[in-house]
């Protein structure tokens, strides 16, 4: 096991490079020219075994280990390390076929048919006595492997089976209730169960929110919360198995972190990876699907309170299987995305899969390897990134220029917005949160995504958008930052529930109304198609509302329709020089980016005035800084800058040219 100068174990020497390899999918005469290639394309690892339960043990207690070992052998011969997978995601034809009770059930009581991945119930104990049998038996037998070097826990938790609502899910659901609450008054009172008479006096009428009609948001929310911590419960069953057999062994498994609530809460679980990975995939409708990519590179290195390098799991060399329409990545986007998870803060990038499958569900998706094999684009832009990859070792252990603006995100504010009706249902909780660090990207400034629990010291600006739900303890300390000299910028419907998902009374932004010095008495919700303009020429559409202040002075007002005159966006400062803004409007992303130069000064840029077309990320080690500059734009363009660029080996005096679509990472000095 390797360390890096973070002093945190990390499963390759250099930065991570590679892939999900299933052989098993291909004649063993396939497996030696693949090693061959993944030597060729700079391969130092890759993640085996992720769907290979039913090849391995082939009828319970029955092992078929040969192909395997033989497959271990080969790639340790070729000198690649092994991300090794517990094979639980795929459960076996023969175990389901035992076990119809096994497949997860959806909220109309369906049961989910064999043949998809992660089809089994997280609360089901025999699963996991089944699971956990092949987690032994894959430990022991290659756990001593020198080259097997990082264990992939099962696979994208949640992906498949997020939510079960069978009844052995609903009996646990009853018990974890009970942990929580105690007695059935505590639990009444926190959901409100007095509404259409809904009051429970015994915990075994308390079912999960089956079916499509409107349930008690408060329920729905505590079942988002019961679901993450089952299959929580699931991943660290196996990681205890996994420690048992191979203490000294990193373990993972892959988050989906992007701009939406996920179905696990990736913030919670994050203390208990040894490495922090991620799969991010772009969607064709985007765009802007550059900045995704370093919204979901920002949340992920804010899982973690010491922000260390993480792991990108999966991205894509190019067309995707599961959207509408699958676009092709063009020409050098392969190389930016994965670049810009390095600017970021990733020290590896790897993806789904190396070899392009001929068969399955995922048949058209792609690979390292194309269907048309490696005379093509895309493998030449896979082993030209892994020559960047090695170019770029300096980097590793680096960390991501401390950040002066911090978003707060929280997928528990997150499934709250999507659980129960709402004022406008059409107000996503990911694309509010997402619009404003757009603007500072757009600035080329660093960000970091927040969970709300995070220490907000070295913070000079907090942005709040869409915080639907909140704590007491949360609000308390925003303004605490606020009074200590902070700039707060909250947007409209946060801090409006608890964490009980129940309204805060007297006035609306509720836990922000002190802070803000406003309260809001009535939404006033756009109709499709609607927008408001404000006085001061700032635009936008989906949302306005009804607003006094208190202690605050208006900023701009709106300028038509029922709240003509009225505040829409309000400016509190205290006489520390903290300021509290409120945006009680839906603006759009030009009017966000005005705001934001009117209030907030722009960081300091290290190559000058930054290129709108030009990303711009930073890592810093000790006096040694690397900044990456990632063209996304189809002209050259110029930034200041002096020191030595990594990929091209060349110095730079003054002024370096990143011509049109291409990355250059200048290393120079933190003084």
């Amino acid at each position: 096991m390797t360390r890096s100068h973070t002093d945190q174990a990390w499963p390759t020497t250099g930065l991570s490079f590679g892939g999900d390899y299933n052989p098993e999918q291909w004649d063993r005469a396939v497996w030696r020219e693949d090693v061959e290639l993944m030597k060729q394309a700079g391969v130092n690892i890759v993640s085996l075994g992720i769907f290979a339960w039913g090849l391995l043990e082939t009828a319970e207690g029955h092992y078929d280990w040969e192909w395997f070992d033989e497959i271990v052998d080969l790639l340790e011969e070729h000198g690649i390390t092994i991300d090794l997978a517990t094979p639980t995601a795929a459960p076996p034809s023969w175990l389901l076929a035992a076990h119809p009770e096994f497949p997860p059930v959806d909220r109309d009581m369906t049961r989910h048919w064999a043949g998809a991945r992660l089809g089994w119930c997280p609360s089901n104990p025999e699963f996991r006595t089944h699971a956990l049998r092949i987690v032994r038996a894959v430990a022991e037998r290659y756990g001593s492997r020198e080259h097997v070097v990082m264990w992939h826990v099962s696979n994208e938790f949640g992906g498949g089976n997020g939510h079960c609502y069978c009844d052995v899910s609903a009996e646990a659901f009853r018990r974890w209730l009970a942990e929580k609450y105690g007695t059935l008054d505590a639990l009444n009172a926190a959901w409100g169960t007095a509404f259409w008479g809904h009051n429970f006096t015994d915990f075994s009428e308390i079912i999960p929110p089956r079916g499509n009609d409107s349930k008690n948001p408060s329920l729905m929310l505590d079942f988002d919360r019961f679901s993450s911590d089952e299959l929580l419960a699931h991943y660290l069953a196996e990681r205890a198995v996994l420690q048992q057999i191979t203490p000294d062994t990193p373990i993972t498994t892959n988050f989906m972190v992007g701009a939406e609530a996920d179905a696990t809460d990736y913030a919670r679980w994050a203390p208990h990876m040894d490495v922090l990975a991620n799969d991010h995939y772009t969607r064709s409708s985007d765009l802007l699907p550059q900045q995704d990519v370093a919204f979901s590179g920002d949340r992920m290195r804010s899982l973690t309170t010491d922000r260390r390098p993480w792991l990108l799991m999966e991205h894509s060399t190019s067309a995707v299987s599961w959207q509408p329409r699958n676009r092709a990545k063009n020409p050098g986007e392969l190389s930016r995305n994965a670049l810009s998870h390095i600017a970021h803060g990733a020290d590896g990038v790897m993806f789904f899969q190396w070899r392009a499958s001929r068969a399955g569900a995922e048949q058209f998706h792609s690979a390292m390897v194309p269907h048309a094999g490696a005379n093509t684009k895309i493998f030449r832009e896979v082993t030209a990134l892994g020559a960047q990859l090695h170019r770029l070792s300096p980097v590793m252990g680096s960390r991501v220029r401390p950040a002066t603006i911090g978003i707060l995100f929280d997928n528990e504010a997150g499934w709250a917005m999507r659980e129960g009706v709402k004022p406008n249902n059409f107000m996503p909780y990911g694309p509010a949160v997402r619009a404003w660090h757009a603007a500072f990207w757009r600035r080329g400034e660093s960000i970091d995504v927040i969970p709300p629990w995070n220490d907000y010291s070295g913070y000079k600006t907090l942005i709040v958008p869409q915080l639907f739900l909140v704590s007491d303890e949360t609000a308390a300390r925003l303004g605490d930052f606020v009074a200590a000299g902070g700039t707060l910028i909250v947007t409209a419907f946060s801090g409006i529930v608890d964490e009980n998902n129940q309204v805060r009374l007297g006035g609306y932004p509720g836990a922000f109304r002190d802070v803000l010095g406003v309260w809001g008495e009535e939404f006033y919700p756009l109709q499709d198609g609607e927008t408001f303009e404000l006085d001061n020429g700032w635009t936008g559409s989906e949302w306005t509302e009804h607003l006094h202040t208190v202690s605050a002075a208006p900023l701009a007002h709106f300028s038509h329709g029922p709240l003509a005159g009225e505040p829409a966006i309000t400016l509190r400062t205290l006489d520390g020089g903290g300021r509290a803004i409120y945006v009680a409007a839906g603006l759009d992303n030009q009017s966000i980016g005005d705001l934001l130069a009117l209030l907030v000064p722009a960081q300091d840029s290290l190559v000058g005035a930054p290129d709108p077309d030009l990303e711009i990320g930073v890592r810093e080690a000790g006096t040694r800084r690397f900044v990456f500059l990632i063209n996304h734009g189809q002209r050259t363009v110029s930034a200041d800058v002096t020191g030595r660029e990594l990929l091209t080996d060349t110095e730079v005096h003054g002024s370096i040219q990143v011509p049109a679509g291409e990355v250059r990472v200048v290393e120079t000095s933190a003084d």
